[in-house]
């Protein structure tokens, strides 16, 4: 689940996916358990007591304003710098990684109706990320209308 829009909610390494659940069963908050997957075993956790206790009093504290690491709009504010075809290929990319995105998510909202007592807490996040990704669409879009409207000289340095 965490492969499947979750890196819209947290920055981290594909390889802390799984890192970080045998560190917290290392520490007492999951217990692993193997599982027939589909080609190999799988880890299964579930939270302990401990576990809980912990994910209870973490929720019991406030939350703030998300930090935003958004490279293409940093790399947006030195445009001037680059060639505006330089740049209209990094937003196509960054179009194509929204393209991914979605496609994670529509897998993802599969995956949430099968879990009852969680579908619509996981919905609700899952149609955030589609008002995050649709606003980046528009971001996109109208970065892509400065950028036609750029002199040609404004790239030199």
């Amino acid at each position: 689940m965490a492969e499947r829009g979750g890196r819209l909610y947290w920055a981290a390494a594909p390889s802390q996916y799984y890192a970080e659940p045998k560190r917290l069963a290392r520490l007492g908050y999951l217990e692993a358990h193997e599982q027939p997957g589909r080609t190999n075993r799988r880890t299964h956790y579930t939270l302990t007591e401990r576990g809980r206790d912990a994910l209870r009093a973490w929720l019991a504290t406030p939350a703030a304003f998300p930090r935003i690491q958004h490279e293409p709009a940093v790399r947006m504010l030195v445009a001037d710098l680059a060639s505006p075809e330089a740049m209209h290929a990094m937003l196509a990319d960054f179009g194509d990684e929204l393209d991914e995105l979605e496609r994670l998510l529509a897998e993802g909202e599969l995956i949430a109706e099968q879990l009852p007592r969680r579908t619509r807490w996981l919905l609700l996040n899952h149609r955030l990320s589609r008002r995050m990704i649709d606003a980046h669409r528009a971001w996109i879009a109208e970065a892509g209308e400065l950028l036609d409207q750029s002199s040609p000289s404004s790239a030199e340095m």
